[in-house]
């Protein structure tokens, strides 16, 4: 074979490999690409977790007296960490599902600020409070917190916190269902502490 034909025909094999080569390249990086945009990061409904801790008692431990209705009925102390970015505010139920009519709810306080990471104890049973969070209605009823007081027997009472990417749009005195209905879609994360009171 002449000499000029055996270059051309290597020439083309060469840039046979460079647009193979570059075919295989920009399959990975689309490939690549594709994967960071379908999990960006671990947001929303239960792929993040908050942790809500209390001083007053430890998880599924008793809670003392002095938060229930045997004692002083204030609200205990609650703290919590690991709030993804992004969130707008925070919102907190506590209920118990053990109650003879079915779940009934003690707390609930919603448009909690994202620059706090507490509550004291002894919240008071006011319709809004001095950091703009305002507090629904609970199944008593009243505004603000009522503590554990079961008929007889063991309850469980669960803190639920739930990290909003808005703020919700809800006077003070909501219940319950229309918390959990203003919030649908908006849950970035979530976090519970369960306690427990006997009588």
């Amino acid at each position: 074979m002449p000499a000029k034909t055996l270059d051309g025909a290597y020439r083309n094999l060469l840039m046979s490999q460079k647009i193979a080569y570059s075919l295989i390249a920009v399959i990975l990086l689309c490939s690549c690409q594709g994967k960071l945009q379908s999990n960006p990061q671990k947001i929303g409904g239960k792929s993040m977790e908050l942790k809500i801790t209390s001083s007053a008692f430890e998880e599924g431990g008793m809670i003392p007296k002095q938060y229930t209705c045997d004692g002083a009925n204030i609200s205990p102390p609650l703290r919590w960490t690991s709030v993804p970015l992004g969130t707008k505010s925070l919102a907190l139920i506590c209920d118990d599902p053990d109650a003879p009519m079915g779940i009934w709810v003690h707390w609930i306080i919603f448009n909690l600020p994202t620059n706090i990471n507490e509550l004291p104890e002894s919240i008071p049973p006011q319709k809004t409070l001095e950091n703009g969070a305002k507090q629904g209605i609970n199944d008593f009823p009243k505004i603000g917190y009522a503590g554990p007081c079961p008929p007889s027997g063991t309850h469980r009472y669960y803190f639920k916190l739930y990290a909003l990417d808005t703020e919700i749009d809800l006077d003070a005195g909501a219940t319950k269902r229309e918390l959990l209905k203003a919030i649908k879609g908006h849950i970035l994360a979530e976090g519970q502490l369960m306690g427990r009171y006997k009588r």
